[in-house]
């Protein structure tokens, strides 16, 4: 299982939300950069790149973060937030993002957020499916849709998807563990081609080697490394152990 720390901005600053609450934003380094080369220094291969800025603006905002990260380590970035048109999508991937995750795009623009599919590979291209009571949540989970999580994903499946991020809302921030019953239906229903990567809810080290079993491919680790709940040095030895 893969693990991919997050790192969201806010104004070019790394912070946390609580539920996606932008009034209970946290700051937590000036300087996203040095979040990052931490994360490498201890072996870490991946990130998780969120621009609230963009999610709330509907269109990219913290490219220049992406771009400086991206050129000053190793690290293989997914960036999401705002991309709403083609020409964010060209900036972030110019900017040095390996794959980007679409969430509101996917529930409002179907048309556009296939054609990149089918543009880039779904090697590239990573659907955000972050849910309330299982349903999709959308613009920074600012709306509620009318989509209900897993038939939601199982119809890009058949668009080619593979790589779906889900993240239960409820749980985001709040260092109550994660949603496993929720990850456990999802894996049941959409089968065993699914790469489910957990977010949201990470408390404590002993919810990753669980998660693993449950056949998540990925889990994204947010406030529980910024809140010394897991350290760095216990995700460099299960980078090692796996």
């Amino acid at each position: 299982m893969r693990i991919i720390p997050a790192i969201d901005i806010i104004e070019g600053k790394c912070v946390r939300l609580s539920k996606g609450d932008y009034d209970t934003k946290k700051i937590y380094n000036e300087n996203p950069l040095e979040v990052a080369k931490e994360f490498e220094a201890h072996g870490i291969q991946y990130l998780h790149l969120v621009d609230l800025d963009g999610a709330k603006s509907k269109h990219i905002v913290n490219h220049k973060v992406l771009e400086k990260i991206a050129s000053n380590t190793n690290l293989k970035i997914d960036f999401g937030g705002g991309l709403k048109t083609d020409e964010d999508l060209r900036i972030a991937f110019e900017s040095g993002a390996n794959q980007i995750t679409g969430g509101s795009i996917a529930v409002k623009d179907r048309e556009t957020f296939i054609s990149w599919i089918n543009k880039y590979g779904p090697e590239k291209i990573v659907l955000g499916a972050d849910a309330k009571n299982e349903m999709v949540a959308v613009s920074g989970w600012m709306e509620d849709s009318k989509e209900e999580l897993v038939p939601f994903i199982q119809v890009y499946q058949k668009e080619g998807i593979r790589g779906v991020i889900c993240t239960d809302i409820s749980k985001d921030g709040m260092l109550e563990g994660p949603s496993f019953d929720l990850y456990r239906k999802i894996l049941a229903e959409c089968g065993p081609k699914l790469q489910l990567i957990a977010s949201g809810g990470i408390s404590t080290f002993d919810e990753l080697p669980k998660l693993a079993e449950l056949g998540c491919e990925g889990t994204i680790i947010g406030k529980a490394i910024y809140e010394n709940r897991i350290s760095l040095k216990q995700l460099e030895k299960f980078i090692l152990d796996i």
